[in-house]
């Protein structure tokens, strides 16, 4: 009985400290609770059966649900941190540079920030940025993508490389669904991943633009590890020890 009740207590134990900490190794996991890693290997694998905790390579974040919401819903989630996010960013522009931005609600909040640039070129396959842009005749737009995506008010698909391969993208701004370590910018549509992916192939520098309820968590997909990230974006909530293992990494993170 006490074995059992240990054993529960143990396993409750790991869910809140991958809550805390977003991502944790097994090595990390046995030092913290004092047992063998073929014993936290147990409970990870019994956790991930429950559906409570996704298992990465050498150890395991939190199994969140990422459901595809509307872009109207999403532009309300942390909106206050995105827009310090999208200030920041637009900082990182210089007048007459040519930049990408996706589709996301995060690279959205760069738009309004960018009204006194010049001869500005953004390659977007966003919907929305292409309409905002509409009103700042300084800045050229260019956009890319396929098929409409209307949860994403994207276009997604093959981009046309007899255009794109011609255009110099110097730094290209992301957002994400999820962030680990392991798995790097991660997004739920997989033809928005296939479309970022490209997108991101194409640009000298990759920044991500991410508030901090994305740290730790995974979607569907990567279209970015780390990597391919020279920089990452964030709000001062973002879990301190990942923020130190994705600088390990030799990614910038620039905290807003």
């Amino acid at each position: 009985m006490g074995k059992d009740h240990s054993l529960t207590s143990r396993r409750q134990a790991i869910i809140e400290a991958l809550e805390e900490s977003g991502q944790l190794s097994v090595l990390e996991l046995s030092q913290r609770f004092g047992v063998s890693e073929v014993t936290i290997r147990a409970d990870l694998q019994a956790l991930s059966n429950q559906g409570l905790i996704q298992r990465v390579r050498g150890g395991a974040i939190i199994a969140f649900v990422l459901p595809d919401l509307s872009y109207e819903v999403r532009m309300q989630l942390n909106a206050a941190q995105k827009s310090e996010i999208g200030k920041m960013a637009a900082s990182m522009v210089q007048d007459g540079d040519t930049i990408a931005l996706d589709a996301s609600t995060t690279a959205q909040a760069i738009v309004p920030h960018l009204k006194n640039m010049s001869e500005v070129t953004v390659v977007t396959n966003g919907l929305k940025i292409a309409m905002s842009l509409l009103a700042y005749p300084d800045i050229h737009t260019i956009l890319v993508g396929g098929s409409v995506r209307r949860e994403g008010l994207s276009l997604i698909g093959p981009l046309d490389c007899g255009i794109i391969q011609e255009i110099h993208i110097r730094i290209g701004f992301f957002g994400a669904r999820g962030l680990t370590i392991e798995e790097g910018l991660t997004d739920v549509n997989i033809g928005e991943v296939q479309t970022k992916r490209e997108m991101v192939s194409l640009c000298r520098q990759v920044v991500g633009v991410v508030d901090a309820s994305k740290w730790g968590r995974i979607a569907a997909s990567t279209f970015a590890r780390l990597d391919q990230v020279n920089a990452i974006i964030t709000d001062a909530a973002a879990p301190a020890d990942m923020i130190e293992k994705v600088r390990e990494r030799g990614v910038d993170v620039i905290i807003v």
